[in-house]
């Protein structure tokens, strides 16, 4: 099997690393730095993140694994402390892989060109210097017309992450649906949104159509993309999906709890 490690850098991180590396190619495995079976990402969720961007164009032949060197996450669920068994559990193939859903982005210009991307955690999109202003179609048909600081829009396995401190909801990772969140949205007598996060099936789009020719900044997860000459932005559940490798029970609420509730 071939292998590949994203480390946060930090110290304890870059250790790890070498250490995970060591006891991977003791027991035969490979590292492949181009072409992996499986990625062990070595920090955080952000961590994870970068990892799978790195990986994004081979998401059918690759998994995931995350080591958290910090707080525990919803992605780096292995303690440091477990990596011997971690490693022992890879050599065997002794894990299940599970699939979560993941977000497309369309972005189509004036000029007719387009560009795709694929989120993870969630897409975001706000007006540097004005009032973000975007009229909003659900399916094909004017849903609304947003002012506010920005929109947020998320995948299941996201929405624990940024979607969750703008208020949205929290929704299990297997369900095949996407969240739009608003910021801060406008609403009084003359200027009316929803308010609420809206939740929609795989088979559901959204398109977001800036009313003014302004420009204003999106997020693909970590990464940042001053957007121009915008016509619109569609959204959907992607075909694609991400797999992470399972070695033992994930218990999803047990972590929002843990995460949220707990003191301890």
């Amino acid at each position: 099997m071939k292998f590949a490690i994203q480390s946060r850098r930090d110290v304890q991180s870059n250790e790890l690393m070498e250490l995970a590396k060591t006891y991977l190619q003791d027991f035969g495995l490979e590292i492949d730095e181009e072409e992996p079976e499986i990625v062990l990402s070595i920090g955080g969720d952000g961590t994870l993140l970068h990892a799978f961007h790195r990986y994004s164009h081979r998401l059918d032949k690759v998994a995931f694994v995350g080591i958290h060197t910090g707080h525990l996450g919803f992605y780096a669920d292995w303690k440091p402390s477990e990596l011997e068994k971690l490693v022992l559990s890879i050599a065997k193939k002794e894990f299940n892989s599970v699939e979560y859903p993941l977000l497309e982005v369309q972005v189509h210009r004036n000029n007719s060109d387009s560009s795709t991307y694929l989120a993870l955690n969630e897409a975001t999109i706000k007006s540097p210097d004005v009032t973000l202003v975007m009229d909003i179609e659900l399916n094909g048909k004017h849903f609304e017309r947003f002012r506010g600081d920005g929109l947020c829009v998320s995948t299941p396995s996201g929405s624990t992450a940024y979607n969750k401190a703008l208020g949205g909801a929290i929704i299990h990772p297997t369900l095949h649906a996407f969240q739009l969140t608003e910021m801060a949205s406008i609403n009084n007598r003359v200027f009316r949104t929803v308010g609420s996060s809206l939740v929609l099936p795989a088979h559901h789009n959204c398109v977001l159509k800036p009313v003014n020719d302004q420009k204003f900044n999106m997020t693909i997860d970590h990464i940042q993309i001053i957007q121009t000459d915008v016509k619109s932005i569609t959204f959907n559940v992607a075909n694609e999906r991400v797999r992470f490798a399972r070695f033992r029970p994930f218990p999803f609420w047990e972590r929002v709890h843990d995460s949220f509730v707990s003191n301890e």
